[in-house]
């Protein structure tokens, strides 16, 4: 059976005065998938998934998600649709532990899921938290005031945050950063392990990772979408050797 598409954009675009930084974009992803997203720098990528995930409005086109219309809809509403989104710049609250950092996140996932039944109270959100902090190998540094932690570990701590959400939509911008090579390991046998639940799309620079991870690439260039296809088939296009891979 065919997989479901979860997100798509039709038309997609946004302009910033004479700067057409997404321009004209159709893009989808199904259900399931990693899906990485490349592109040289000032491609648009950042500006696309901002749009994804509602922190800037589109100056045209339509989003969709789960069969319906979000391109109006404000970010927050999009978290509480199962859209979570990690910055390419580490958003954590760096006074605040470890784990009261992912235990907000769990609290908001516990009011969406209202509507079905009880959400529980401390022990169910410490069971959460504990629980993603555990999936990202942080729960030894639960106690630990974020701001402390190496960029490495404030990076997984963000993912952490992301899946306490329990997403149907992961949104990682660049998250291998400043991650070591032992890391960078166990972060992508994270990825296949998030894929069991919850799709990813990948934005990295990182090109091993991307890929040994992704399903599909799309390749961003100039705000519009230059290939899309199998890492192999990515590998082997040659307006995307000479526009990114540096093979042309």
């Amino acid at each position: 059976m065919a997989a479901v598409t979860l997100l798509s954009t039709s038309g997609l675009s946004r302009q910033f005065g004479g700067l057409k930084a997404v321009d004209q974009v159709d893009f989808s992803i199904r259900e399931g998938e990693i899906r990485a997203l490349i592109g040289p720098n000032g491609a648009g990528k950042t500006t696309f998934v901002s749009l994804l995930s509602g922190r800037i409005v589109p100056s045209a086109g339509r989003i969709s998600f789960a069969g319906e219309d979000i391109t109006a809809m404000p970010a927050h509403g999009r978290v509480r649709k199962g859209i979570a989104y990690t910055f390419q710049i580490t958003s954590i609250y760096p006074t605040m532990t470890a784990f009261d950092n992912v235990a907000l996140p769990v609290q908001t996932a516990l009011k969406k899921a209202k509507a079905a039944g009880p959400a529980g109270g401390a022990a169910v959100i410490a069971q959460r938290s504990l629980a993603a902090l555990e999936r990202v190998g942080l729960a030894d540094r639960a106690g630990v005031k974020a701001g402390t932690m190496s960029y490495g570990h404030q990076r997984l701590l963000e993912v952490a945050m992301g899946l306490a959400l329990e997403p149907r939509l992961l949104i990682l911008d660049e998250p291998t950063q400043g991650l070591s090579d032992g890391e960078i390991d166990n972060f992508c046998a994270l990825v296949k392990d998030i894929s069991r639940t919850a799709t990813v799309l990948l934005i990295e620079h990182n090109m091993p990772v991307v890929m040994r991870l992704a399903d599909r690439i799309t390749v961003l260039d100039r705000g519009q979408i230059l290939a899309d296809g199998t890492p192999a088939e990515i590998r082997a296009n040659p307006a995307v050797q000479a526009a990114y891979l540096g093979t042309g």
